[in-house]
């Protein structure tokens, strides 16, 4: 990777660190513009929909077993997202270095958008939020159950939906930064 591309990449990392960070400390973990994107195809000019994403540690900081443990140690569903919401807005976000830059996704079983995606293997993410927009051509990753990605995606989805399908589909979406960008340019060249 070149140094923009390296740029991009880092600035994406600590802005989605910083919004995900705020989304856990002010809308106690809903999901907001910054963490849900717009997901469209590569030759269309239109969205086919919006995505919540999930943004996971690299393998290296995985905190999955954190997740794991939390949701095991209580059946109610509120502590749970209590004890979730103080987890992720004080410690998980404080380190854009420990983070993968392949953003993941909840798929239904049977998803027509996870099919449309998946058969195009390409696609565009764009982000908007707080007067910044990251415009991200991403290949697509179909995670197998034992991958990091996935069960960090997995656990950290259940904190906040207990009654996730079992047969959900967890897709990657791993961006080139070279064909990707920032509205404004927030890069440091």
């Amino acid at each position: 990777m070149v140094l923009q591309d390296i740029n991009l990449r880092n600035a994406f990392l600590r802005w989605q660190c910083r919004i995900r960070q705020i989304a856990m400390r002010e809308n106690l973990g809903r999901p907001d513009d910054g963490i849900m994107p717009n997901l469209g195809l590569i030759e269309k000019s239109e969205p086919i929909g919006r995505i919540i994403t999930v943004l996971c540690k690299a393998p290296a900081y995985s905190m999955t077993s954190e997740m794991r443990h939390m949701f095991q140690n209580t059946f109610d569903p509120m502590q749970r997202r209590q004890q979730a919401v103080q987890f992720f807005s004080e410690f998980y976000y404080r380190t854009m270095a420990e983070f993968s830059d392949i953003l993941t996704a909840t798929f239904a079983p049977g998803s027509e958008m996870a099919k449309i995606i998946c058969g195009a293997g390409t696609c565009k993410l764009t982000f908007e939020c707080y007067g910044q927009r990251f415009n991200l051509v991403c290949t697509l990753l179909t995670l197998a159950k034992d991958t990091p990605l996935f069960q960090a995606t997995w656990w950290h989805n259940m904190l906040f939906n207990p009654d996730l399908h079992p047969d959900t589909q967890i897709l990657g979406f791993e961006p080139n930064w070279a064909c990707s960008s920032a509205e404004p340019n927030i890069v440091k060249n």
